[in-house]
């Protein structure tokens, strides 16, 4: 049960407003009450279900890219997916997804359409299912405990998953693919420009991506787009720092695979997408509260929630005491 403190709507905020508030109220307060608010809204457990099926998706979006490559006889496509996952990070994940890409080459080749089509719409339920997490998520970092009518909230959780969710596919195929890819587009010249431009491209497409899903995930009404880039922002950095640090740590350690054996490459790949999950929603965490200090209720904890909760009572009794 999320205990954050509920924020009301402030729809008419503007980026100038949150500009101001951030100003008066402090960087660093900001992010300690984004964090407690983090915790009070249960999201380390958010995030580990955002991590898994994150984990899902990306092994079945793969699997469905390379099958339908194959099937219409592109080996180059095929060849280069395999080339970009063995040089992204983390390393061991790589390996876990190549095994991934033979297997659906082998689908695709032999011509099974039946389970390419399978593998889509599986892989559109798991995106459907991901983004209503996510609306999970944020609504209990708003304080909100009632998501949407079933209907309106998965109808509009594929809506995301095609949107933002793609938009979120191709700025990670970008970031950490984006080397393989560019030595398989064949042009020298090409290649010099896409080298130079993957990196600013990723970052645009993911605070893309983002800003959409903090915009029209939560069930209430969204302040200006503005005002959430504030979080957004937050959010694609962490993303960004925690891709690259877990690709150099993987590259660097020379006892990682050999402590997990066959389970390393997924054990790295839940670890990055458990650490990604928590960098968004931290990210999303500053936008909530941003907009709480703006709205006078700045406490990131609601007493009232805490002092009803078993076993709370006492403590919240004694904190006010």
């Amino acid at each position: 049960m999320s205990v954050a403190q509920l924020v009301p709507e402030t729809w008419e905020l503007t980026g100038d407003d949150a500009r101001e508030t951030l100003l008066r109220t402090g960087r660093r307060q900001l992010l300690r009450d984004a964090f407690v608010r983090l915790r009070a809204s249960d999201g380390f457990s958010h995030a580990r279900s955002l991590a898994f099926v994150i984990s899902l998706l990306l092994v079945q979006g793969v699997i469905l890219l390379v099958g339908l490559a194959a099937a219409l006889g592109d080996t180059d496509v095929s060849a280069t997916i395999v080339r970009s996952i063995n040089e992204a990070a983390p390393g061991p994940a790589g390996r876990a997804l190549t095994d991934a890409v033979f297997h659906a080459y082998r689908t695709g080749t032999s011509g099974q359409y039946f389970v390419l089509v399978v593998v889509g719409l599986t892989a559109l339920v798991t995106g459907a299912t991901l983004m209503g997490q996510m609306e999970r998520a944020l609504n209990r970092l708003y304080g909100i405990e009632q998501d949407r009518a079933p209907v309106q909230k998965y109808a509009r959780a594929t809506l995301l998953a095609l949107t933002a969710g793609v938009l979120a596919v191709f700025a990670f195929s970008a970031f950490a693919l984006g080397h393989g890819i560019g030595q398989g587009i064949g042009d020298s010249t090409a290649t010099s420009i896409w080298r130079v431009v993957r990196w600013p491209l990723a970052l645009a497409l993911m605070t893309a991506s983002i800003a959409l899903l903090f915009r029209w995930s939560p069930n209430r009404h969204q302040p200006a787009w503005s005002w959430l880039a504030w979080g957004s922002t937050i959010s694609v950095l962490l993303w960004s720092a925690v891709t690259l640090v877990l690709g150099l740590f993987f590259q660097a350690s020379t006892t990682f695979s050999t402590t997990y054996g066959p389970l390393a490459g997924m054990v790295a790949l839940l670890l990055w997408a458990l650490l990604s999950s928590i960098a968004i929603l931290f990210g999303a965490a500053v936008a909530v509260q941003l907009e709480a200090v703006r709205s006078g209720a700045a406490a990131p904890r609601d007493e009232t929630k805490d002092a009803g909760e078993p076993g709370r009572g006492a403590s919240a009794l004694a904190r006010t005491a």
